[in-house]
């Protein structure tokens, strides 16, 4: 449970609408602090999209509403902030480019990173906040024997959001606040209901947020045309045995869409952007021991100068898995599980762990 602050202490709330922000913007407030809400402009999008009730997306316009409405629930000023700029820029350049390179991005990484936890931050410093706050569900914990702040799980295993969260700095770790992180999503939502807050029944928001209808394809198609060339399907052995319509339309570890009749089903094994080709093969050839990453952030350690045992998850919802993590050069790693994981996809994270702590992660390649 958090103390009791200081009158004094200035904490921004990115209110994105939704009720786990809502929920830490009222908890900071009933805390002591002097609590300001601020909701982010990432993107456009027509109106009666924002508007549809099948829309699970955290929606500029609608958000922005419904943030507005918990502020003045609250009583706490609420300001909006226009980044759709920066977010074209650092997030949605991304993950075009990454598609066009037959890759998988994770655009939430990205957001945390250059957005929510940087530029936020920024602005936040602007009006003299000693703090910035956010509903993720996860901890953070100062730790006096390292001298360093420590990112841990949410209480919530089922909630819990550390793994989008290993790129923050110290520096960040130490002015941000996450109030629901020691709480579920039930305790969250009893929470909403006791301060009559309108957002409590509220759905939660999914997938991409600025690809409201999820259709990748659609979004991509005049930003990265080149992707969408016919291709040949080649089997392990380099036969080809079907044609793609786009690498855009295919993961790792993918099954449908192929148009393929086989005895046995098949998946895609790996894309070939630069060849524009997709090779498939059996479920068993997705399993692979080792992988290298990029982009490696820490978290726990200053740097790795040796080898180190670790938990690894290399995507969101993957189960935590038993490796050793290895130093390369120019902040590389290779990671080497104990057993083979399936389908490890270049352009999403891994995320190493200790415990409930969050050593690092970095970019598979």
């Amino acid at each position: 449970m958090m103390k009791k602050a200081q009158a004094s202490k200035k904490v921004v709330v990115a209110m994105s609408g939704g009720v786990d922000s809502s929920v830490a913007a009222a908890l900071l407030r009933e805390q002591g602090y002097e609590v300001i809400g601020m909701t982010m402009n990432l993107f456009s999008l027509p109106k009666e999209v924002c508007r549809s009730e099948s829309l699970k997306s955290c929606c500029g316009r609608q958000s922005q509403e419904d943030a507005n409405r918990v502020a003045i629930a609250l009583g706490i000023p609420h300001y909006l902030v226009d980044f759709r700029r920066e977010f074209e820029q650092t997030v949605i350049e991304d993950f075009v480019r990454e598609y066009g390179r037959g890759r998988t991005p994770n655009p939430c990484l990205r957001c945390n990173q250059f957005i929510k936890f940087d530029l936020f931050l920024e602005r936040a410093n602007k009006l003299g906040a000693s703090h910035i706050a956010t509903g993720h569900y996860a901890q953070i914990e100062w730790d006096p024997t390292a001298g360093r702040y420590l990112l841990k799980k949410g209480k919530d295993k089922d909630k819990d959001q550390s793994y989008f969260l290993y790129t923050l700095t110290q520096k960040q770790l130490a002015r941000t606040i996450f109030p629901v992180g020691g709480l579920t999503k039930k305790d969250v939502r009893a929470i909403a209901a006791k301060y009559a807050l309108p957002v409590a029944a509220k759905e939660e928001s999914q997938e991409i947020c600025f690809v409201p209808d999820q259709n990748y394809p659609k979004f991509l198609k005049d930003r990265i045309p080149e992707a969408f060339r016919p291709g040949p399907i080649l089997d392990l052995q380099g036969r080809v045995i079907g044609e793609h319509n786009g690498i855009v339309h295919f993961t790792v570890g993918q099954r449908k869409g192929l148009g393929i009749a086989a005895p046995q089903p098949l998946y895609v094994v790996s894309i070939d952007a630069e060849s524009n080709v997709i090779v498939v093969g059996k479920n068993k050839d997705l399993y692979r021991n080792s992988l290298q990453a990029s982009e490696v952030r820490w978290i726990a350690v200053e740097k790795l100068g040796e080898p180190m045992s670790v938990r690894a998850k290399i995507r969101y919802k993957h189960e935590e898995a038993g490796a050793k993590v290895f130093p390369l050069e120019e902040g590389h790693v290779r990671v080497e599980f104990e057993k083979p994981q399936r389908a490890m996809t270049p352009g999403q994270a891994v995320v190493f762990y200790e415990g409930d702590n969050v050593v690092g992660g970095g970019i598979i390649d």
